[in-house]
């Protein structure tokens, strides 16, 4: 199974994919604002309950708009601030 996750700056969605390409389970949550913990709980909270509800473990994929600054290794330019 593999298992995307969108984080941006107004909702975090998740998908799982069967190993086919097939959807499995997709959901979406409002992005905690302000709040890198919470950022970080909301993935965690949606891969885990992901993972849980369909009894398999996956690899997981991040997608966030920006560039990685290579000066600082830092997201440039993206809508998810701290």
């Amino acid at each position: 199974m593999r298992i995307g996750v969108d984080l941006g700056g107004t909702k975090i969605e998740m998908i799982a994919l069967h190993d086919d390409g097939a959807p499995l389970l997709r959901r979406r949550v409002l992005t905690p604002t302000r709040d890198y913990l919470g950022i970080l709980d909301a993935v965690a909270d949606l891969v885990i309950s992901a993972e849980q509800e369909l009894a398999q473990k996956g690899t997981v994929g991040v997608a966030t708009p920006g560039a990685i600054s290579p000066k600082t290794g830092f997201i440039k330019n993206s809508n998810s601030i701290v």
